[in-house]
């Protein structure tokens, strides 16, 4: 890609313009560069809003229950380690 118009739009320091010239390689002949072909995306898939709706809800769901879960498992834990402490002594 030749980078000219971006380097010139950015508005570089005089200096920046001598380093330029410094690393300059070559000068690009546009007249042997390809034009460019324009693609087309494929379409995109439409899906029904009734999985959108059931995924929506899954996740929030997810997102309340799974830190109940886990504050559940750490509460039981602690309690099940009193209860062998106590037996344990």
């Amino acid at each position: 890609k030749d980078a000219t118009v971006d380097f010139e739009d950015v508005g570089h320091s005089d200096s920046a313009i001598e380093m330029m010239h410094k690393y300059l390689i070559g000068h690009v002949d546009t007249s042997t560069v390809p034009t460019e072909v324009k693609h087309n995306p494929p379409p995109s898939k439409q899906t029904p809003k009734v999985s959108d709706q059931s995924s929506g809800f899954v996740s929030k769901a997810l997102q309340f229950l799974l830190p109940l879960l886990i504050l559940a498992i750490a509460f039981a834990m602690q309690h099940y380690g009193k209860k062998k402490q106590v037996s344990d002594s």
